[in-house]
């Protein structure tokens, strides 16, 4: 028995028990490196035409045998020598592959052949699963085979061997389950197809296995035979490389719902590819709803990826930007850098390119749907929009110019939902502000007292329902050079120089009923003033700086923020020609404890018309109560 050297030993240990993450990958790999044997015969057949086979003529063949524990993996591709055996299976990270494509660049300065393998240590993945593995090897135009045998670290043999055509057959022989490891799941016929749809399904040369069937015996009611029939299990050519005028939209639909799990059409395609800096080909899709677990820290974002047809990774978060998480599909590569498991991506510069280009791709996809099929986009929009605006706020808005123009809100004088593009082309002349209100819905905002004015002024007023709206308008900041304003700021700025005038004369005039009021109110309120906004409604809170009603309902309703609550600072304004104003300043005088019931009455009505809670709701109930009797 030969030994491997010593770094070998230490990394064919690493190989067993830490590279790879799961042990079925080593299905993936094996098949991997059959498609490679196949691919250089068929490239060598290509350009001296000496081998007379077609590409219909080779395959690749499982056979599982539950009695004997063996699970062999054979195929018809260029096989190796005795020598290549030594070479290629005896030095751990000596890769036959990644030689043959140098040889190829140098030969032809074809640097573009497609071969999966890159490091020389896929082969031992079969150790995870396997205590003894044989391979033997017939090299293509020889006579004569070989055998290569190990059972792992201890070391392996090289003979002379038997076999009658080219190729190779790897036979492992399959470890005994334990409680941690079920190894017979890699004798099941079942489970080994399944393995190969996930990992193999778009290897270019047809995998096949021997499947047991049943059936009713000739002539029989209910007696039943078993018989063998020989089943290609992967498809072979992947979707997104055909033509798209090739594939109809049943085929797309039918392809998503089968490899993604859902019952449902996919509201959109985008089926797109690139060459050049960044070569891929890209499926994706948006879906019709949203999962159950979406909005939830268990959902698990990111696209499978594939290397030239091979499944690298189920979900590749790096991808797909957090605001774009809802898309599904895949992305097929040649050129991203692969850790040495092929189970995981180094981050590097092509990785970042088809991350952007994709990025760039889903926006477009959406922006025509938004202007060409509304009806479409609006049922996404209820599904994933409010993604879309988190987008907007998350990384200090560093998104906010790629998704500004995907974002809708209902809007009052429309009533349904618009773009901001849209509330814009439609603002009233000498409009300066974008003009919004917050609320729980869309009933309870617009029967907010400061809603009045604005009506009557004709001004559209954006209503936002969703807890992030404000904070990610607040991150955008402008919009077309339009200022957003919420109509519940101290100063909207609406009124003449004359109204400006006339109600800074009245609050001087009352100045002392105004002190009075925000003496009962202490510091609940930054201060107690008179309003020309208000037009039916006695009363109002408004709110001065950058802190609003609504974001300190949001920040204070956060995990952990009961130790360190945020406050607006809040305004009270008076209808100074509502009739309790008129009653407010006869009490100064008359009867300055029913002023201060009065007053903490209309506080409380005022945070209750803006969905807030009450500070005691006992004490207002008793101040209705002491009116009534």
């Amino acid at each position: 028995m030969k030994q491997f050297k010593a770094e070998s030993k230490r990394l064919l240990d690493l190989m067993i028990n830490s590279i790879y993450t799961h042990k079925e990958i080593f299905l993936r790999e094996l098949i991997s490196n059959a498609s490679d044997a196949i691919d250089k015969l068929y490239y060598q057949s290509l350009q001296d035409g000496s081998t007379g086979l077609d590409r219909d003529d080779f395959e690749i063949f499982l056979i599982p045998d539950k009695e004997a524990r063996t699970l062999t993996i054979r195929d018809n591709g260029i096989g190796m020598t005795k020598n290549e055996l030594e070479n290629n299976l005896g030095v751990i990270a000596k890769s036959g592959s990644l030689q043959f494509k140098s040889q190829m660049a140098e030969k032809d300065g074809d640097k573009d052949v497609d071969i999966i393998g890159q490091f020389g240590v896929g082969f031992y993945s079969a150790f995870m699963v396997a205590d003894h593995v044989t391979v033997t090897s017939r090299a293509y135009g020889s006579d004569e085979a070989a055998r290569w045998e190990s059972s792992g670290v201890e070391g392996y043999t090289v003979s002379d061997a038997e076999k009658e055509t080219h190729g190779t057959e790897i036979v492992l022989h399959i470890k005994p389950s334990t409680e941690e490891e079920n190894y017979d799941e890699y004798l099941d016929c079942y489970r080994l197809r399944m393995l190969v749809k996930k990992y193999s399904d778009y290897i270019r040369y047809p995998i096949r296995m021997d499947m047991e069937r049943s059936r009713l015996k000739e002539g029989s009611k209910d007696e039943y035979e078993t018989y063998t029939e020989t089943e290609t299990l992967n498809s072979m050519v992947p979707l997104w490389k055909k033509n798209k005028n090739e594939i109809t939209p049943e085929e797309y639909n039918r392809f998503y719902k089968e490899k993604f799990f859902d019952w449902e059409d996919p509201a959109r395609v985008i089926h797109s590819s690139a060459e050049g800096t960044a070569t891929y080909n890209a499926l994706l899709f948006i879906p019709s709803h949203a999962p159950m677990d979406y909005y939830s820290k268990e959902y698990e974002k990111g696209l499978q990826l594939y290397a030239s047809g091979v499944m690298i990774m189920d979900k590749c978060a790096d991808l797909l930007p957090d605001h774009f998480s809802f898309v599904r599909g895949l992305v097929d590569s040649q050129d991203l850098s692969l850790n040495i498991s092929r189970e995981m991506l180094q981050h590097d510069r092509q990785l970042k390119l088809i991350a952007g280009r994709i990025e760039k791709k889903i926006k477009s996809e959406l922006l025509t749907m938004l202007r060409n099929d509304r009806e479409a986009y609006e049922a996404f929009f209820k599904n994933f929009g409010l993604q879309l605006k988190y987008g907007l706020y998350a990384e200090y808005g560093a998104h906010k110019e790629l998704l500004k123009d995907l974002v809708l809100f209902y809007s009052s004088s429309e009533k349904k939902m618009v773009t901001l593009g849209e509330y814009v082309s439609r603002m009233k002349e000498g409009q300066k502000d974008i003009y919004y209100a917050c609320g729980e819905n869309i009933a309870q905002i617009e029967a907010l007292p400061q809603t009045e004015l604005l009506r009557d002024k004709g001004y559209e007023i954006l209503c936002f329902t969703d807890n992030v709206d404000e904070f990610a308008i607040k991150m955008l900041g402008t919009y077309e050079e339009k200022n957003f304003k919420n109509i519940c700021a101290d100063d909207l700025d609406l009124d003449t120089d004359e109204e400006k005038e006339a109600i800074k004369k009245l609050m001087e005039e009352h100045q002392d009923v105004l002190d009075a009021m925000k003496d009962v109110l202490g510091d609940k309120v930054k201060e107690v003033s008179l309003s020309n906004r208000l037009k039916s409604h006695p009363v109002c809170i408004t709110t001065k700086g950058q802190i609003t009603l609504e974001m300190e309902k949001v920040l204070n309703s956060m995990p952990g923020a009961e130790n360190n609550q945020v406050k607006a600072e809040r305004v009270l304004e008076i209808n100074a020609s509502h009739p309790v104003f008129a009653t407010l300043c006869a009490l100064r005088e008359k009867d300055p404890d029913k002023l201060k019931l009065y007053t903490g009455l209309l506080y409380d009505q005022a945070l209750l018309m803006e969905g807030m809670k009450l500070d005691d709701p006992v004490a207002f109930s008793n101040g209705i109560c002491s009116l009534m009797v």
